[in-house]
C-alpha cells in the first residue's frame, strides 16, 4: 500500500537504473563500456589497467522501440581496487557480472559477486569474448554452475547472456535485459527533492581546483544551491555532465562534476544539498565534534611504527592504496598512514615524515619534484612512486616485511605427560611419561604445566624407550631425563618446543 501512495505522488518519477559492470582484470570491462558508450578509455590506462572510477550515461531504445537512459559505473577490476567496487555495487541498482567465454570463472569473478552479494542488488551475467576462437561458452557456462552461480537454462533463475565486447554482438540484448531488471527493481525518485547521493570520484584539478563526481540517487541539483560531504562544501556555480558539457540542473540517477570545492571530499562519502554556503556551513558545525573524535580511532600501540605518507592522482587510489595497506597484518609492527593526499610528491612531504624512522613515501601516477629528490637523499627518505598496482602492492609487501623486527618464537613440537617420578639428582629428574601428542626430541626445552599453568622450564635429556637411547619419541610411554631447577610430579604436562627466528 505504501508503495502505490508513493507512485500517485506528483513529484515521484521512475529513476533510470545505475549499473556496475564487474569481473576478472582482463574479462572486458572496460572494453564493454567502450563498445556501449562509442568511445575509448583503455589506451590511455597504464599497463591497459582501468584504475579510476567514472560514471556515464547511455540512452538505449529497447526492442519494444521505448527510449530509455542508463547510468554505467566503470569500476577497476584489480584486487586492490576492492574498496572501489564494494562502493560501485553498493552506489549501483543492477549489477553485470562479466565472465570471459575463453577462462571461465575467475577468482576476482568470485570476489565481484561477493561484492555484489554484499550490495544485495540484482545483476546479469554477460559472457563475453565469444568471438575469440578459444571461446567455449558451455565450458564457461558450466564453470558457472560450478562456483554456484545458477544461470537459466542451467537450472537457474540468473538471467544471462552472450557477447563480444569488442564486436558488439549481443549488446542490445544485454542493455533490454538490464532495463528489464531494473523495472523489475521498480526504482524511483523524487525530483523536486533537495538532492543526495555519494561522492564516486574527487580529484585536485591543476588548473580548476577542487573537483568531484557526484552520483544524484534521490533529488534534483540546480545551480546556485550548495553541496556539502562530511566537512567539505561547494557553491553549485560550475556544474557538467558526464560528457564535460555544462548544465545548470541535474536529477535522478546523473553523474555531475562539480568544481570549487573548498576541500577534496572523501570518496565513497554521501552528500546532501543545502541551499546557500551559509546553511552548508552551518551544517558543517553540527558535525564538528564527531570530526574531532575522529583521531582517537587510530589507538596508541607499544609497537614499532612505519609511518607512510601517501600521494597519488586521484582520490580513489588512495582508497586503493590503504585496502593493501590493510591486508598486512602484524603483531611486531604497525603501520600508520600519517598523511594522504592527492598531487604530486614536494618536499614539504619529505619534511613532513622526515623525524620518524622506516618512515615511507608512496606515490602513485605523481611524479616526485625535483627539491623533494635532492631533500630525500640528504635526510634519508625512501620515495617509491607506481602506476601498476600490482607492482606496487608487491614492493610495499616486502618492504614493511623488511622493516619488521626480527624475534625468537617457540613453537611447541610435542606434548607428554609424566607417569611417575622416579628420583632427583641436583636438577636432573628421572621420569617415565607418555606422548600425548607430536614428537619430542633430545635436548630441547620444556614447559612444565600443572592444571593448565606453566609451573616451570627445563631440558630433555637422554630419552629412553624400550630400553634403549632415542633421540626422539612420538607414540607410547618412554624414559627421561628432565634438568630443571622447578618441582615437577605425576600428571604434569612437559610441552617440548624449538626457538625458531621469524
Amino acid at each position: 500500500m505504501a508503495k502505490k501512495k508513493q507512485a500517485a505522488a506528483p513529484n515521484v518519477a521512475k529513476r533510470p537504473p545505475v549499473v556496475v559492470i564487474m569481473g576478472h582484470i582482463d574479462h572486458g570491462k572496460s572494453t564493454l563500456l567502450d563498445t556501449i558508450r562509442s568511445s575509448n578509455v583503455v589506451a590511455g590506462e597504464a599497463g591497459g589497467i582501468t584504475q579510476h572510477l567514472s560514471a556515464y550515461v547511455v540512452e538505449h531504445t529497447t526492442n519494444e522501440g521505448a527510449a530509455e537512459k542508463l547510468t554505467f559505473l566503470d569500476t577497476p577490476g584489480h584486487a586492490a581496487f576492492q574498496k572501489m567496487r564494494l562502493r560501485g555495487a553498493d552506489v549501483a541498482d543492477v549489477a553485470v557480472l562479466i565472465v570471459s567465454a575463453e577462462d571461465g570463472v575467475k577468482p576476482q569473478t568470485l570476489e565481484a559477486l561477493e561484492s555484489i552479494k554484499a550490495a544485495e542488488i540484482p545483476y546479469v551475467v554477460a559472457i563475453n569474448k565469444i568471438d575469440k576462437p578459444n571461446a567455449n561458452i558451455p565450458n564457461t557456462q558450466a564453470s558457472l554452475i560450478e562456483h554456484e552461480i545458477y544461470i537459466e537454462g542451467m537450472g537457474g533463475d540468473i538471467s544471462w547472456v552472450g557477447i563480444s565486447a569488442k564486436e558488439g554482438t549481443g549488446i542490445p540484448e544485454l542493455l533490454d535485459l538490464l532495463v528489464l531488471t531494473a523495472d523489475l527493481a521498480e526504482l524511483t525518485g523524487d525530483t523536486t527533492a533537495p538532492a543526495t547521493g555519494q561522492i564516486i570520484e574527487a580529484e585536485l584539478d591543476p588548473k580548476r581546483g577542487n573537483t568531484a563526481t557526484l552520483l544524484i540517487k534521490d533529488g534534483s541539483l540546480k545551480s546556485g544551491q550548495c553541496v556539502v560531504s562530511g566537512s567539505c562544501y561547494s557553491p553549485v556555480r560550475i556544474m557538467e555532465d558526464f560528457s564535460g558539457k555544462a548544465i545548470k540542473e541535474a536529477t535522478l540517477s546523473e553523474p555531475v562534476g562539480i568544481v570549487g570545492w573548498n576541500e577534496i571530499p572523501e570518496v565513497g562519502a554521501t552528500f546532501t544539498t543545502v541551499a546557500n554556503k551559509k546553511e552548508a556551513e552551518k551544517l558543517i558545525a553540527e558535525t564538528a565534534e564527531a570530526a574531532e573524535g575522529a583521531a582517537e580511532r587510530f589507538a596508541e600501540t607499544d609497537l614499532p611504527v612505519v609511518p607512510i605518507l601517501i600521494k597519488a592522482d586521484v582520490q580513489g587510489t588512495i582508497e586503493a592504496i590503504e585496502h593493501e595497506l590493510d591486508k598486512f597484518e602484524s603483531d611486531r609492527i604497525a603501520v600508520r598512514v600519517i598523511d594522504s593526499a592527492v598531487g604530486d610528491v614536494t618536499a614539504a612531504d619529505v619534511q613532513n615524515v622526515s623525524a620518524t624512522e622506516n618512515a615511507i613515501i608512496v606515490g602513485f601516477g605523481v611524479k616526485v619534484e625535483r627539491a623533494a629528490v635532492d631533500l630525500a637523499e640528504r635526510l634519508n627518505v625512501e620515495i617509491d612512486t607506481f602506476d601498476i598496482i600490482y607492482e606496487l602492492s608487491e614492493w610495499l609487501e616486502t618492504a614493511l616485511k623488511n622493516r619488521t623486527p626480527k624475534r625468537e618464537e617457540a613453537v611447541v613440537s610435542g606434548k607428554a605427560k609424566i607417569l611417575v617420578h622416579f628420583s632427583t639428582q641436583k636438577y636432573t629428574h628421572v621420569l617415565g611419561g607418555r606422548v600425548e601428542e607430536g614428537e619430542l626430541k633430545n635436548g630441547q626445552k620444556v614447559r612444565i604445566v600443572r592444571r593448565d599453568i606453566e609451573v616451570g622450564t627445563g631440558t630433555l635429556k637422554n630419552l629412553q624407550q624400550y630400553k634403549n637411547d632415542v633421540e626422539s619419541v612420538n607414540e607410547g610411554e618412554f624414559g627421561m631425563q628432565v634438568e630443571t631447577r622447578d618441582t615437577i610430579a605425576p600428571g604434569d604436562i612437559i610441552e617440548a618446543f624449538d626457538l625458531v627466528v621469524t
